[in-house]
């Protein structure tokens, strides 16, 4: 399915760019892409967000990706995560001007995107699920999700340096039900080559729902 540029605004002002495809029959759901760290090279084409992108569109997913501020023609600059939590906000809210039908809303968000975006539908009900990939949870703040009673899925590498296995399977345990947990043997947080357990990981975790 061929992805369309937008733009839309955050809750603060600034325009950021996007990369939408949308199921006009069928649509199984929409799900919102957070690509990783801004500061290392994240941005909406990142090798996990593509794969993901590409493998949910085909299922009948309608999809919509974006670069954090200050990313590509994103507005902005880098804003230690409280800024983007407003590009999360303005995506959730440029899906509700093109969406009217009641259609499930999921988010998905890799490494930083995890945290950003999650920590921004803790706040929004219209989000039915959540997943996390790579996680990193020894640098960022995931307690709020300890009252999380939404399904959330977490799939990371056991090779992983950003997302140590012993901190996240603590932090798993930590958290309430409905919740699933995959560990993908070699893989480390770049996820070289691996993309397809990701996808297949995933896809899994929407079909069970």
């Amino acid at each position: 399915m061929r992805e369309e540029r937008v733009s839309f605004p955050t809750q603060d002002g600034l325009m950021l760019e996007g990369l939408f495809s949308r199921e006009e029959e069928g649509v199984r759901g929409w799900i919102i892409l957070c690509h990783p760290h801004p500061l290392y090279g994240g941005n909406m084409y990142n090798n996990v967000v593509e794969s993901l992108q590409g493998s949910l569109a085909q299922k009948g997913f309608s999809t919509l990706r974006f670069n954090f501020r200050g990313v590509g023609k994103s507005e902005g600059e880098y804003s230690e995560g409280t800024g983007e939590l407003e590009d999360v906000r303005g995506a959730l809210d440029f899906i509700a001007t093109v969406e009217k039908d009641e259609v499930p809303l999921y988010l998905v968000g890799y490494s930083f995107g995890a945290y950003v975006g999650a920590k921004a539908v803790s706040q929004c009900e219209r989000v039915v699920a959540l997943c996390c990939i790579s996680p990193p949870v020894p640098f960022s703040d995931f307690s709020f999700l300890r009252d999380e009673k939404r399904p959330k899925c977490i799939i990371a590498g056991d090779r992983d340096f950003v997302c140590p296995l012993e901190k996240l399977k603590e932090f798993f345990l930590s958290l309430p039900h409905p919740k699933v947990l995959h560990i993908v043997p070699g893989a480390d947080h770049f996820w070289w080559k691996l993309e397809d357990q990701v996808v297949a990981h995933m896809t899994d975790f929407l079909e069970g729902l």
